[in-house]
């Protein structure tokens, strides 16, 4: 039975992937703010063909919340095929009056929990190798095009996912010969909640489709372990690159 680990997977991004997943038949663990989000969430994807849901509700920026996410997991599947780094925090401020509360709260978030739920995850990923070598197993981050392109206001929040764009290619340098091969994928701005602060100026009906990330999501869960995608970058029709 394949299983995967998604964070932030009760709505837009992490959802549309764990949707996908439970399509193609992975039990999943999937965690979130709001257990009765949660809960909802889980029915429906039991319903898309998952044969076993566990939820987490855990807030990230708790230290503790990524052992948790993690040993339930553990506890649950004995192994992982798949981990799907998508939980996090948009952030925007000039670096002059940046507060440095938010500052924290966004490295927590953004970069220390997702380091600490892979890192922990390592054990659960190689024993997913071990049980399918000619698959491997995958990790997926939920970067930005503001990791790739600076844009005014985005400091913090461009080099937590700068951040995590070098620690899939530095994860690929260590495990990707052992079968565990990450990719990031970078988009523009995507049509969720997340992105309504700047929809009166970008408009949603030119945003990427959730659905486009879903996509490559399970494009790359279908790679061999032989193949490794460091990283995808998804602009916007028409906005060029940095947008």
């Amino acid at each position: 039975m394949k299983s995967a680990l998604v964070t932030g997977g009760s709505r837009g991004i992490g959802y549309g992937i764990a949707m996908r997943m439970a399509e193609l038949g992975y039990s999943l663990t999937i965690t979130a703010r709001d257990s009765t989000a949660l809960a909802a969430v889980a029915a429906g994807l039991e319903a898309a063909g998952a044969p076993r849901v566990v939820t987490v509700a855990a807030d990230l920026a708790d230290r503790d919340a990524a052992d948790r996410i993690v040993e339930a997991h553990a506890s649950a599947f004995g192994s992982m095929d798949a981990l799907v780094l998508n939980a996090g925090v948009g952030t925007a401020g000039s670096i002059a009056d940046y507060p440095m509360r938010r500052f924290d709260k966004t490295l927590d978030v953004n970069l220390r929990a997702p380091f600490q739920v892979l890192q922990n995850s390592i054990p659960l990923l190689r024993l997913g190798v071990e049980a399918n070598p000619d698959g491997g197993a995958k990790v997926i981050a939920l970067a930005s095009m503001a990791g790739v392109y600076s844009e005014a206001g985005l400091a913090v929040y461009g080099a937590t996912k700068a951040a995590m764009l070098s620690l899939v290619e530095t994860l690929n340098a260590e495990e990707s010969g052992n079968g565990i091969s990450g990719t990031s994928i970078a988009p523009g701005y995507v049509d969720t909640d997340m992105s309504d602060w700047t929809k009166d100026k970008i408009p949603a009906d030119t945003m990427i489709r959730v659905g486009d990330i879903v996509e490559l999501s399970a494009s790359v869960l279908r790679l061999s372990s032989r193949a490794v995608v460091p990283r995808l970058v998804v602009t916007r029709a028409g906005a060029g690159l940095g947008a």
